[in-house]
């Protein structure tokens, strides 16, 4: 039964590498993971304590697929998680403003225990969008966990969100509790198109 449940856990999460695990992760030097912070995530601890981990770092170094690891972590401990990439969530809130299914919407995305949102910080934000992103938040804040990848570094987010009200409430409410970790290192998908030719 707990392997059912977990099948179907990992199935509602909708994982962009569902294949993604803590274990397989590349702790090789020239990415500098911080071990123990790494170690302290894979026990899942943070979930139970309602944190949040943000996770930055160049193109192709590998923050989606410890993103997913993390959300593959927390179904098979039998947490709820969603992965949604950003740019779709946006446009998938934009509907629900349209159809009259928003509120449903913010209410489904604040009971899942861990929402993985990827890809944050790709495309200036509207004024609606800034307004979601902070109605996403409150309705989690000290209640759940959110995992968030990003190409920013966590420094440049205020600025990124470019109104100075909205910005303070996002950040408190996704930063100050939050596990940072910062990815470093060459391309995985270069070094994997090399190896390919």
């Amino acid at each position: 039964r707990d392997n059912k449940r977990m099948a179907k856990l990992l199935s509602d999460a909708k994982l962009r590498i569902p294949t993604a695990c803590v274990e397989d992760v590349d702790m090789s030097p020239k990415r500098e993971l911080d071990r123990a912070l790494f170690r302290q995530l894979a026990t899942g601890r943070w979930i139970a304590d309602r944190q949040n981990v943000l996770i930055t770092g160049m193109t192709g170094v590998g923050k989606s697929y410890l993103a997913c690891a993390l959300g593959q972590l927390a179904c098979r401990l039998g947490f709820r998680v969603a992965y949604k990439r950003v740019p779709r969530l946006f446009e998938e809130l934009a509907l629900a403003h349209a159809d009259g299914t928003y509120v449903r919407l913010l209410a489904r995305l604040a009971k899942v225990d861990v929402l993985v949102l990827d890809d944050w910080g790709l495309a200036p934000l509207t004024d609606q969008q800034r307004r979601d992103v902070l109605e996403l938040l409150e309705d989690r804040h000290g209640l759940r966990s959110t995992v968030v990848t990003s190409q920013l570094a966590v420094e440049n987010w205020h600025d990124y969100i470019a109104h100075p009200t909205i910005a303070d409430a996002v950040l408190d409410r996704l930063v100050h509790n939050a596990h940072k970790v910062k990815m470093k290192g060459p391309s995985r998908r270069k070094e994997k198109a090399q190896a390919i030719a």
